[in-house]
């Protein structure tokens, strides 16, 4: 008997694929498709809130495009043809595929080829009737959007009508030092994402917790509220998607994390939006 897909259960062998996965998305609200590049559990940052099993620090291997557009044809032809749903106790309302997410188990952006990556999903999602009714979703930490081969990835991903999901955790470099384990500038990210949105459509998410006992921090707040402002000043960027953990970190901090409350999103929330964004949250 197949499991049934949940939001807590994000597992890549789910499938029994090497490079596509299926799970159930809170931020996308119903079925979304997973693409994972990075099957070396390898990233070029380490968030402390990171569900991938023995991360490390790295880039994606060489992909095996065959490899990859076998898996998607076979599993976009079950799910659209076959006995996915069923198999997977997909709920009645849950059975449509609401995006197609390069995501994966470290950062996408590494892989050398991605720009052809991103052209062949999009050309195979759209010959079998996918595209564009179905969104197609790069979630990224934004991190080489000023590589020039990443720059042609985005590119390829907005003429499929695709959009970023550009990670933005916290606006100190102490903050993303301990979140995100980077040493990437707030400004230098403030410049990827300029960029990101100059290329394509682009979206922020924000993961926030409480670590270790310290909750969501006033410094970390106002230095995030003063980019966001920023933001909305000096680029199309419109979107806020606030979330906070759903699953278990596997990083070794992992025990001096703890979910915000829906109250306390919400009161953050009306913050951003009171600076003209849009916001969704997921608690």
């Amino acid at each position: 008997m197949s499991p049934t897909l949940t939001t807590t259960d994000h597992s890549r062998d789910i499938a029994g694929l090497k490079y596509i996965y299926p799970v159930i998305s809170r931020r996308a609200g119903g079925l979304s498709i997973g693409v994972n590049f990075n099957t070396n559990n390898a990233c070029n940052w380490r968030c402390v809130y990171c569900q991938v099993p023995e991360l490390t620090i790295g880039t994606a291997p060489d992909l095996d495009f065959k490899l990859l557009e076998d898996e998607l044809r076979f599993f976009l032809t079950n799910v659209l043809h076959g006995d996915f749903y069923q198999r997977f106790n997909i709920a009645e309302n849950q059975r449509v595929i609401k995006d197609i997410a390069i995501s994966g188990n470290g950062e996408p952006t590494t892989l050398q080829d991605f720009a052809k990556a991103v052209e062949l999903i999009g050309k195979i999602a759209t010959e079998m009737g996918v595209f564009p009714q179905s969104h197609f979703v790069l979630i990224t930490n934004g991190s080489l959007v000023h590589l020039p081969r990443v720059q042609h990835g985005l590119q390829a991903l907005k003429n499929y009508g695709g959009e970023v999901w550009f990670k933005l955790d916290s606006a100190t470099d102490q903050g993303r030092a301990l979140i995100n384990n980077c040493a990437q500038s707030a400004e230098t990210s403030l410049k990827n994402l300029t960029l990101s949105a100059s290329l394509c459509p682009t979206k922020l998410q924000t993961c926030l917790f409480n670590y270790n006992e310290a909750g969501f921090s006033a410094v970390e707040q106002e230095a995030l509220l003063s980019l966001l402002q920023i933001i909305k000043n000096d680029t199309p960027v419109t979107t806020v998607m606030l979330y906070t953990l759903a699953r278990a970190s596997l990083q070794p901090e992992a025990n001096l994390l703890k979910k915000l409350s829906l109250d306390e999103l919400s009161v953050f929330a009306a913050k951003i939006k009171a600076l003209g964004f849009h916001v969704g949250i997921n608690a």
